[in-house]
């Protein structure tokens, strides 16, 4: 008997859990009813196949992780209600994603876009908008439903192990270019991730480090570009980033991530936490976080029991699995697009090739020796990087690429010949430095999602220098640097070496007793040291890290076959010191570290348990430029082949919004574009401000010599307003402004003043200092 009435118990149970309706996006609600809890409880842990990245059970569905291998993970899928899994890849500047599968001879590479400051380096958002779609484009054709990126958080310091992720040191760059990256992604009706929000503006203890910042600089800096982002282009998904904010985890913390991220700013979509391991479930939940992920079992039976308990609202859980479920309903997968797997990565190619010249940025060119003359056909190639440029960073902003152009190929491809004997050498020790460093990884050294160890350049004799400048017409030198996810640069990262001092000194001297240029290349994803540079070259090309067509793209800006147009998006200080957020920066902690470390003994150490900002505003071009601080290049900077001149500059206001208008004219001898930034000075009030900040820029066409076009940009009365932590408010002060049309923030062409109303937009009194 006993036997039978468990039977019929689970026979009727059964027949209640199957007998249900499919999910479509109009019964979401009607779904959420039928669900048991336990169900609910699935739909807000993230599914990752075998063991999660921090090596805890996932959930038992061993075929999750087959969906596209090497992608980030999954969320649940529920067979009952046609819900489906889908899946989550990385990738900032691609997708991150296996080229190889079990039984399968076909490669599944993906294309190596230019890295995010290169993209924001170019001010032109229809260009970072059709980088965008590119993206997009292979997420959806590779059976992606959402990229983790873009990483839009604010280069506070220029060591962040991440910055080349990053857009700029300023909010309103950040904003416009991640929003241009967002539409250009979502326009193939798939999703992204922005992050990190909030504050995650270093590597060192990222998962634990409590970043202690006053409301206001919050406010103005850190999270400004997250709200102009969340307003133009309404991500599906951001991510919550891993550290605490003034005590509170951001991944806990509802006044982040419902009260000022929902309430104040009109996020709709999902957010989910960054990959971590259990922490305290009921309170993600109850901030905000719709989904955990990775996802372990662990967190489903929290959930689950914490409902039955009391100590998790059902309300919350409802309302988290209503928006993952809005999601859910928007995917690909879930509207069963039959993906190909096969995007035209020829295409991107060329996309890529064509974009990556617009970022790059022209420091120097004495006797304008670039572009080079045509019948300067042979080049000396010095630096090991000048061998294996450095296409991204790595961790999960790097791709597997089908290929990377070398600086040679990409020379020999415009017609240019190498030095054959240097190239014989560099391979030569190319081949054995790397193993080297490699083997100061140990265990980690086959995988390439930790930072590599900077590899030095080879000591050479004087005659290889005096032997190369006889043979050759020119020489071009690269200094390389790469960095990545889970660690910092360390302070020495920042400097040029002693090896590279001789390497810079020994070419510049060679070539010049022959009467010879020397052109450097910079294939960096952040901020170095200059002076050493600047004294020994001719010329200085910013090609960042470009992407898979790098060499090809830095020989099209060499030659001249495309104008370097780009503009620096944040400053680069003479010296480390001279940055004032270093003095509160870890120096070099990395993922080795962390990994190997005790949590105790780490939060102990300086800048890594708690970092204060004690800077305040006083990052980046806000600090140099009211200082009056020397700068080796200033925020904006960036040369091309042609010069512009400005005129007619105005400002008119029409239905709240103030259109500022400028004529530029190429009055050079070559085509190029201009990339036009417009800063405002603020009348005096009691709060202590910047002496002026960007509001807006624009970018012009490629102008031909005597050609002129006009630019307008548009700005808000809320974008003239500073954080009144006394009043928890946006204040815009009345009185008269000052626009400063600008080709960067040290070469203002023209001012114009207009007036402003004042304003007061209320805010949330949250996110207190302790």
């Amino acid at each position: 008997m006993k036997f039978t009435f468990i039977m019929l118990g689970t026979i009727l149970l059964s027949a209640g859990l199957t007998a249900q309706i499919k999910l479509t996006s109009k019964n979401i609600d009607a779904v959420i009813k039928e669900m048991t809890i336990e169900e609910k409880a699935n739909i807000l842990v993230g599914y990752s196949f075998g063991k999660s990245y921090w090596g805890l059970p996932t959930n038992p569905d061993p075929n999750a992780g087959a969906i596209v291998l090497g992608a980030a993970g999954n969320t649940a899928k529920i067979d009952r209600f046609g819900i489906p899994h889908t899946v989550f890849a990385d990738g900032p500047a691609g997708v991150h994603i296996n080229a190889e599968r079990p039984n399968d001879t076909k490669k599944y590479y993906c294309s190596g876009f230019p890295i995010g400051t290169l993209l924001a380096s170019s001010w032109d958002t229809d260009l970072v908008y059709k980088v965008g779609a590119a993206m997009g484009n292979e997420t959806k054709e590779y059976g992606v439903d959402a990229l983790l990126g873009p990483g839009m958080n604010i280069m506070r310091n220029p060591l962040c192990g991440r910055n080349f992720e990053y857009y700029s040191e300023d909010p309103f760059v950040s904003g416009l270019i991640a929003a241009a990256v967002v539409n250009g992604i979502q326009s193939n009706g798939v999703g992204v991730s922005a992050k990190h929000f909030a504050a995650n503006n270093q590597e060192g203890n990222r998962t634990y480090n409590n970043a202690i910042v006053s409301q206001r600089v919050l406010r103005e800096l850190y999270l400004k570009g997250f709200e102009i982002m969340v307003k133009k282009s309404q991500p599906w998904t951001i991510m919550s980033s891993y550290n605490y904010i003034n005590g509170v985890y951001t991944q806990e913390s509802k006044d982040l991530l419902t009260t000022i991220l929902r309430d104040e700013w009109g996020f709709k979509n999902i957010v989910i936490t960054d990959w971590t391991n259990t922490r305290n479930t009921a309170a993600q939940v109850h901030a905000g976080n719709d989904l955990l992920a990775p996802g372990n079992a662990e967190q489903i039976k929290q959930i689950s029991d914490g409902v039955k308990n009391g100590s998790i609202a059902i309300a919350d859980v409802d309302r988290n699995v209503k928006r993952v479920l809005e999601y859910i309903v928007k995917t690909p997968r879930f509207n069963g697009y039959k993906f190909s797997n096969n995007p035209d990565l020829k295409a991107h190619a060329e996309i890529i090739r064509k974009a990556a010249p617009e970022g790059m940025v022209l420091l120097k060119n004495d006797g304008d020796v670039l572009p080079l003359d045509s019948s300067k056909k042979k080049v000396a190639l010095f630096g090991h990087t000048s061998y294996g440029l450095y296409a991204g960073g790595s961790g999960s902003g790097d791709v597997n690429k089908p290929y990377v152009v070398d600086l040679v190929e990409g020379l020999k491809n415009a017609g240019i010949e190498i030095d054959e004997t240097l190239t014989t050498v560099y391979k030569k020790y190319r081949d054995y430095a790397i193993n080297e460093a490699e083997a100061e990884m140990g265990p980690f050294s086959s995988s390439s999602y930790f930072p590599r160890p900077r590899v030095k350049e080879p000591q050479m004799g004087v005659f290889t220098y005096t032997y190369a400048a006889e043979r050759n017409e020119f020489a071009i030198v690269t200094v390389g640097r790469s960095s990545g996810e889970g660690g910092d640069r360390a302070f020495e990262d920042f400097n040029i070496n002693s090896e590279e001092l001789d390497m810079l000194k020994q070419t510049y001297e060679a070539f010049h007793n022959k009467g010879k240029k020397v052109i450097v290349i910079l294939n960096v994803g952040g901020v170095i040291e200059t002076a050493p540079i600047q004294k020994y070259s001719d010329a200085i090309l910013l090609a960042w890290q470009p992407g898979m067509e790098a060499g090809n793209s830095i020989a099209d800006v060499l030659t001249g076959k495309t104008s370097p147009s780009g503009k620096l998006t944040m400053t680069w200080p003479e010296a480390l010191a001279d940055v004032p957020s270093t003095k509160n920066f870890p120096n070099g902690f990395t993922w080795r570290d962390e990994m190997f470390g005790k949590k105790e003994e780490i939060n102990k150490l300086p800048n890594l348990g708690e970092t204060k900002y004690e800077e305040g505003l006083n990052v980046g071009y806000r600090y140099f430029q009211t200082e009056g601080k020397k700068t080796a290049y200033p925020f904006g900077f960036g040369m091309t082949y042609t010069q512009f001149e400005y005129s007619g500059a105005e400002i008119k206001l029409k239905g709240g919004i103030y259109t500022a208008t400028v004529t530029v004219k190429n009055t050079g001898k070559r085509a190029g574009r201009e990339a036009v930034q417009l800063y405002v000075s603020a009348p005096k009030s009691k709060l202590v401000k910047p002496v002026y900040e960007l509001k807006a820029f624009g970018k012009t066409k490629e102008l031909q010599p005597g050609e002129s076009q006009k630019i307008t940009m548009t700005f808000s009365n809320y974008d003239l307003a500073s954080y009144d932590e006394s009043q928890q408010s946006f204040i815009t002060d009345e009185g008269v402004y000052t626009a400063r049309f600008a080709a960067s923030v040290a070469d203002i062409r023209q001012n114009v003043d207009f007036k402003a109303k004042a304003q007061m937009v209320k805010c949330h009194d949250v996110l207190k200092m302790n």
